[in-house]
């Protein structure tokens, strides 16, 4: 039963990230224009309609669809691949399903802020 479970969560998680555009091997094409908008969308609708979270009202998917694509452009410029590939790997390969553009920016930026930091006294 767990085995099942758990095969289960993959596959949502994985089918959820179907069309996940790395920020960084973005090219600008139209095409990969429509493919990020698409899965914004879908990924919008999946966290505020689809689940737990009843927030599913036009106001409130627009504004996230905004907050997500402004967050991926911004992810299109960051300049260490290493930590945004782990944030990507944490937040959107791992058992965390949170493979929101806006997710990962937040923690690409708390990350690389962190590997500037030594614990001192």
């Amino acid at each position: 039963m767990k085995l099942f479970i758990g095969a289960a969560l993959l596959l949502t998680s994985a089918a959820a990230n179907a069309g996940f555009v790395h920020p960084l091997d973005f090219d600008g094409s139209e095409a990969q224009k429509q493919e990020v908008i698409s899965y914004i969308q879908k990924r919008v609708k999946a966290d505020y309609c689809d689940g737990q979270l009843d927030m599913c009202q036009p106001t409130t998917l627009r504004m996230m669809e905004k907050q997500n694509l402004n967050a991926f452009k911004k992810l299109t410029k960051v300049s260490d691949r290493q930590v945004l590939d782990r944030v990507i790997k944490d937040y959107c390969q791992g058992t965390l399903d949170m493979c929101s553009y806006t997710t990962l920016e937040m923690m690409y930026k708390q990350n690389a802020k962190a590997t500037k930091q030594e614990l001192s006294w």
